[in-house]
């Protein structure tokens, strides 16, 4: 068996990383606890980062070495000039691994494959962004051709869901397709209920929706749900919109005005994020488009029931120990959460049951061991050695 080496890893394609400043949703997290945990094996690992992600320009960050080029800071352009950018700088530097994240900026990954024939190229196609509401006619071809090209273009391609596997090997049923999870760490302590104070918050008394405020996360489903249940519990919208989705974050406020018991948290981290999800009733998460959610992971993890739409992405992970709903059913929404509140036992045992599928099969440490593997995989095939995948 080959031994295990030591590589010098770039990761291309996140906005920034979330505990240095808040940017971006999941894969940005994805990003940050994925090069966390290679750093721990023993690799180098290097992130570019957008600058207005890291405007103090840090050079490290929790022993992740940083890489700070600018964008254009707009709508359409804001992610291909900067990873246009990252690609070029990578050029200069021995990477072993270019790790590109998203299937946008997939479409450049050409670039070192051709004129840095040293690394080798992969890509994570974390989720089929053409379904995504905010974008118009063009950028949804584009995004169709970023499928392909995450595919076609990389040594390796990791898929995050099996759904989405299915998808690359039907584009290309001769190229293997790697299937590893978004991961999550496993709460080892129960958390306070001190943070809770600043929103006026009790324990077990409060439905959440974690996630960006952007159209595809459908936080306007939940709102329209919880506002016809007759409960003094509330619904916390924990998350915040980027520069160019400011327009759907009005549209939720205004939806929410005549409602005190809806809460609005923006950005949060850390333990005062830690503590929102340990501390909740239940999670709720009916999104129209997925890859494989961070957020659903995070509170099944807490032993929390999560409440989600019946896309394929979310049904691959609940194996009953969540609650499905159609996609825009507002009134099977609103049934699940009133079920919620009128059988508590049941649902703290679903919770559990969740829990324990986490566990199993997506802690960070697994995840990160499957990306090494794939790693390790092309690197051997670089060198004329048959592709190398441990049991």
């Amino acid at each position: 068996m080959a031994k295990s080496i030591k590589m010098r890893i770039a990761m291309i394609g996140a906005k920034g990383l979330p505990t240095l400043r808040p940017a971006g949703g999941g894969i940005e997290t994805h990003v940050e606890n994925l090069s966390r945990h290679l750093l721990d094996r023993g690799h180098e690992v290097t992130v570019y980062v957008r600058k207005y992600a890291n405007p103090k320009l840090k050079k490290s960050h929790k022993g992740v070495k940083i890489v700070t080029l600018p964008s254009l800071k707009t709508k359409h352009l804001d992610t291909i000039t900067h990873v246009l950018l990252a690609s070029l700088h990578a050029l200069t530097v021995n990477y072993d691994i270019l790790h590109y994240h998203g299937i946008g900026p997939s479409t450049l990954c050409w670039i070192p494959k051709v004129f840095k024939r040293s690394s080798r190229v992969i890509v994570t196609f974390h989720s089929r962004d053409q379904f995504h509401e905010k974008w118009g006619g063009f950028a949804k071809f584009y995004l169709m051709f970023s499928e392909w090209a995450a595919v076609a273009l990389p040594h390796a391609t990791i898929t995050v869901s099996h759904e989405l596997q299915i998808l690359c090997q039907l584009l290309f049923p001769k190229k293997e397709v790697d299937y590893v999870p978004n991961g999550v760490e496993i709460p080892k302590k129960r958390y306070s209920t001190k943070e809770l104070k600043q929103y006026n918050l009790k324990s077990g008394k409060y439905f959440i929706h974690l996630a960006r405020l952007v159209a595809h996360k459908a936080q306007d489903d939940s709102i329209r749900a919880f506002k016809q249940l007759k409960t003094n519990d509330k619904l916390v919208i924990a998350g915040s919109a980027t520069f160019d989705d400011m327009e759907y974050m009005e549209e939720l406020k205004i939806l929410a005005k005549d409602d005190p018991r809806i809460i609005f948290t923006g950005h949060v981290s850390g333990p005062a994020l830690k503590s929102l999800i340990a501390n909740c009733r239940a999670m709720v998460h009916p999104s129209r488009a997925e890859g494989l959610s961070v957020s659903i992971l995070e509170a099944m993890s807490h032993g929390k029931v999560v409440i989600m739409s019946d896309i394929k992405a979310n049904l691959e992970l609940i194996d009953h120990s969540g609650i499905a709903v159609p996609v825009g059913d507002i009134d099977r929404l609103a049934a699940a959460m009133q079920w919620v509140l009128d059988d508590p036992e049941a649902a703290v045992e679903r919770g559990e049951r969740g829990r324990e599928i986490i566990k199993r099969l997506f802690s960070w440490e697994s995840v990160a061991r499957h990306v090494e593997y794939v790693y390790e995989g092309t690197y051997y095939e670089r060198r004329g050695v048959a592709k190398y995948r441990k049991a």
